[in-house]
């Protein structure tokens, strides 16, 4: 576990060793590999641990929206995954869409869901096991749950609300979507909003500041120092954090919410997909500034 770190909620973090010293706990222990490379899982993954794909798993394959309450449930009996049983999520680019995953399972009120400290990179980097072979349990019964939004997503309406109050919103991206003169991250197309730029108000945190050299998330101290000595942000604060799509913000949220112990953040998944096609919404885009 992560108590030397000063988290909050260190439980909600788990290191390489104890995976490897729990993977074939499968009656309790479910791991599952969440990547932005959907084909990356067949190269080669933690022995005994279940894809979950987040365009095919994950999305509405109509609606911009998540899968609904029955969706869901079919997802967790096809896994083998129970409401009491401990998933554990790890993936490529730091974690990053293993937080984004966490955060759909938080949707849907999962209770015991925590994140390999490290993901891939880690595992990886100190030699441990790998295969490809996919692994398959036993089908579980799953309750339909209630599906938990007001909690911890926020939605345009109330994104606005939240502007017009003044209160904190974090802007994840990289710096140049920020100014405004990228639509989408560096070296990928430039498309998906017709305003570039940031929702007025935003302070600007790349999420992967949150992140060591080794992939492991930074220490409580230094994440303070990060979002409270730097931004001003407080455990007090109401704050809204968004990226293009939602998945680069669920990661701070994850670090506020769990690793600093924030009790009222809200993860925006329209982000600047929406917001950057919304007509009248107040925008700042410095690199158009006179």
């Amino acid at each position: 576990m992560m108590s030397d770190k000063g988290y909050i909620h260190p439980n909600v973090l788990v290191s390489t060793e104890w995976v490897a010293a729990n993977l074939h706990d499968t009656d309790k222990v479910r791991l599952v590999e969440s990547n932005e490379d959907v084909l990356l899982y067949r190269t080669g993954h933690v022995p005994n641990a279940a894809h979950i794909d987040w365009v095919a798993d994950l999305n509405d394959a109509i609606r911009r929206d998540y899968l609904d309450e029955a969706g869901f449930a079919a997802l967790m009996a096809k896994h083998g995954i129970a409401k009491d049983t401990t998933v554990v999520f790890y993936g490529d680019k730091n974690n990053w869409w293993a937080c984004y995953a966490f955060w759909v399972f938080k949707l849907f009120d999962h209770g015991d869901c925590r994140v390999m400290d490290g993901g891939r990179k880690k595992w990886i980097d100190e030699g441990r096991e790998l295969t490809k072979e996919v692994p398959s349990f036993p089908t579980t019964t799953y309750a339909v749950p209630s599906r938990t939004d007001y909690k911890i997503r926020a939605f345009r309406d109330q994104v606005l609300e939240h502007v017009r109050a003044e209160r904190p919103l974090v802007d994840v991206r990289s710096p140049q979507e920020f100014s405004g003169e990228l639509l989408h991250m560096p070296g990928s197309p430039q498309e998906g909003a017709l305003r570039g730029g940031h929702i007025r108000g935003a302070k600007s945190v790349p999420w992967s500041r949150a992140v060591a050299e080794d992939g492991t998330f930074k220490t409580a101290d230094d994440l303070r120092g990060i979002y409270e000595a730097e931004q001003g942000l407080s455990p007090s604060d109401s704050v809204v954090a968004y990226c293009r799509i939602g998945e680069r913000s669920s990661h701070t949220w994850f670090v506020l919410t769990y690793l600093l112990g924030y009790p009222n953040v809200r993860n925006y998944d329209g982000s600047w997909t929406e917001w950057g096609n919304l007509v009248g919404v107040p925008i700042e885009n410095p690199s158009k500034a006179k």
